[in-house]
């Protein structure tokens, strides 16, 4: 309301001194009228002009001053005006926050592929050497070794077997629990053969230190002959998912 009546009384002054001049006389203190001469009139223009830019200045003034918040990343930051608006690179739209994850609980779940060497024997088989490299949500244990054995009697006999996935200066340790087995598709070579069961962590180093958890484990390999004295090289394929805990 103050600011409507400054602006209507800067253009009351404005119209009565040019009023005044159109009129051949000028206004002065005391509503005084006399007669002006030419150099008066420049004088009551320049007047004039600074009524009209306190006015314009009044109204700008007064506009509606308001504020947005801008984001950029993890920076915020609040731009105030007439007509805010955000710099190059920002944004008014909040970023979606993830989920915080607590300290040293991590959800593993990765697929792992690569090459198992197995041996034959009268009374077992041996996987020598398991190596594979990982994918998916395995926080940086990107390789796999393993070794392992099973008294193959029937098509689906229990595994004896245990690894270490490693990557980025730390290791997990794992081994296979009782549940764990191997089931042959078919009742003699060449066959598939599937395996399942869970994959209990028994420690690590690095950010798994001191881990603990299991691991839920299905994966598959192809087998040509179970002879004894035989060995071959084969292609697997695993699949690793569970909770994962350190101290």
């Amino acid at each position: 309301m103050l600011a409507l009546t400054r602006t209507n009384f800067l253009l009351v002054l404005g119209a009565k001194i040019l009023l005044s001049v159109l009129s051949g006389c000028s206004w002065s203190e005391g509503f005084e009228m006399r007669s002006i001469r030419g150099s008066r009139f420049a004088r009551a223009v320049v007047v004039v002009t600074a009524v009209g830019a306190l006015v314009a200045g009044g109204t700008v003034a007064n506009a509606a001053s308001t504020s947005i918040t801008c984001y950029k990343g993890t920076a915020v930051k609040k731009v105030s005006g007439v007509n805010p608006k955000c710099a190059t690179g920002w944004t008014t739209k909040k970023p979606v926050s993830k989920p915080a994850v607590a300290k040293g609980a991590f959800a593993f779940s990765g697929i792992y592929k690569g090459k198992v060497a197995l041996l034959w024997s009268d009374s077992d088989v041996k996987a020598t050497s398991v190596t594979g490299g990982g994918t998916g949500n395995i926080f940086g244990l990107n390789n796999l070794t393993a070794s392992g054995s099973a008294k193959p009697t029937n098509q689906c006999v229990g595994l004896n077997a245990s690894g270490v996935l490693s990557g980025g200066g730390s290791t997990l340790k794992v081994s296979f629990d009782t549940s764990a087995k191997g089931c042959a598709e078919d009742s003699a070579a060449p066959t598939a053969i599937n395996i399942s069961g869970n994959a209990v962590v028994t420690g690590g180093t690095g950010k798994f230190a001191g881990a603990k958890g299991t691991l839920k484990v299905t994966g598959s390999f192809a087998i040509k002959s179970t002879q004894a004295g035989s060995s071959e090289s084969s292609a697997f394929t695993a699949t690793l998912s569970g909770n994962i805990t350190t101290k």
